[in-house]
């Protein structure tokens, strides 16, 4: 019984780890041809690109720019990248 007991422990703080980090591509279909090309690459996080037009994303994420790559931990912002920045730091 302990020994199930400390192995769901141990599988509980493995998923929460490695589901802590999520990178975020945002940008719109009529600017497709600015996509950051390396976005496919980045690994050991939770990734995804949502579009910013006939949706609710550009409000919720505060987004004024795109292309614009944010990083959350547990959900909160901790960094977003902005065209300009984009395109000069990669």
């Amino acid at each position: 019984m302990m020994k199930a007991l400390i192995t769901t422990i141990i599988l509980f703080f493995s998923i929460d780890a490695f589901c802590q980090i999520e990178v975020i591509h945002f940008n719109a279909d009529w600017n497709n041809a600015n996509n950051v090309a390396w976005f496919s690459k980045i690994k050991d996080c939770d990734t995804k690109s949502l579009l910013i037009e006939n949706n609710n994303n550009q409000n919720e994420y505060e987004i004024a720019i795109v292309p614009t790559i944010v990083i959350f931990d547990d959900g909160e912002e901790v960094k977003e990248y902005i065209e300009e920045l984009i395109i000069s730091k990669f």
